[in-house]
């Protein structure tokens, strides 16, 4: 249960760090950008490593659907532009095989 507290920051962080490179080279923002981007990264991975699991795989592959379904709102709310009907159920399959990943009974 640990991860579900982990795996909003983490994606949040890793979405705002990529989105700093994004600025930079896509929307032709200062490379100031840069240094918080590249402290968000650092962030994402440090959080990424609390994750309580026996394989990082495993911790990776479920964080995988949190960070879909993250971007989808971080599509929505900070560039303005809504997912649509496609979007969200894809988001809710992805979001489905995290779980399955991360709360599957393993013997």
């Amino acid at each position: 249960m640990k991860a579900l507290w982990i795996y909003p920051p983490a994606a949040l962080t890793e979405i705002a760090g990529c989105f700093a490179f994004w600025a930079w080279l896509k929307l032709d923002r200062s490379p100031l950008w840069l240094i918080p981007g590249v402290a968000f990264l650092i962030a994402f991975a440090w959080l990424l490593t609390l994750v309580p699991a026996a394989a990082a795989g495993r911790a990776f592959a479920a964080y995988g659907g949190v960070y879909i379904c993250a971007s989808l709102i971080w599509m929505a709310m900070v560039e303005k532009s809504p997912p649509d009907r496609w979007d969200l159920i894809g988001g809710a399959v992805c979001l489905a095989g995290a779980g399955i990943i991360l709360f599957a009974p393993r013997g």
